[in-house]
C-alpha cells in the first residue's frame, strides 16, 4: 500500500506464512524504495507454498517461506522473466521444521 500510494502506511497485524517479511518498513527504507524501486508485487500464500515445494522437489533445499516469495512471483507471472537472466537468493536460516506449511488438498 505504501509503495503505490507514495505515503508510508503502517501494516496493522499482517498475517502470512512468510514471517520474515512481517517487520514494519521504516521511513528511511521507504524513502529509498519509493525513489529507487520500479514496482512491488504481492503473491498468494498458496503460491509461496508451491514455490517452497518446487524448490524442495527440484533442488532438495528447504527454504523459509520469505525466501520462496520471489519464485512465487515468477510462478504467478507477476514479473516478466522471459529471455532474462534471473537470480534468486535462497535462505533457510529462518525455517522452523515444525511449522512447515502443508499444501492444500
Amino acid at each position: 500500500k505504501s509503495f503505490h500510494s507514495g505515503v508510508l502506511v503502517p501494516s496493522v497485524n499482517p498475517k502470512t506464512i512468510a514471517d520474515g517479511l512481517l517487520t514494519s518498513l521504516g521511513s528511511r527504507n521507504f524513502t529509498v524504495i519509493r525513489d529507487k524501486v520500479d514496482d512491488i508485487v504481492t503473491v498468494s500464500e498458496d503460491s509461496i507454498i508451491e514455490a517452497m515445494r518446487l524448490i524442495w522437489e527440484r533442488m532438495k533445499i528447504i527454504v523459509e517461506p520469505s525466501s520462496a516469495v520471489p519464485l512465487a512471483a515468477i510462478l504467478e507471472e507477476k514479473v516478466n522473466v522471459q529471455n532474462k537472466k534471473v537470480g534468486i537468493i535462497l535462505s533457510g536460516g529462518n525455517i522452523d521444521l515444525e511449522k512447515l506449511p502443508k499444501a492444500p488438498g
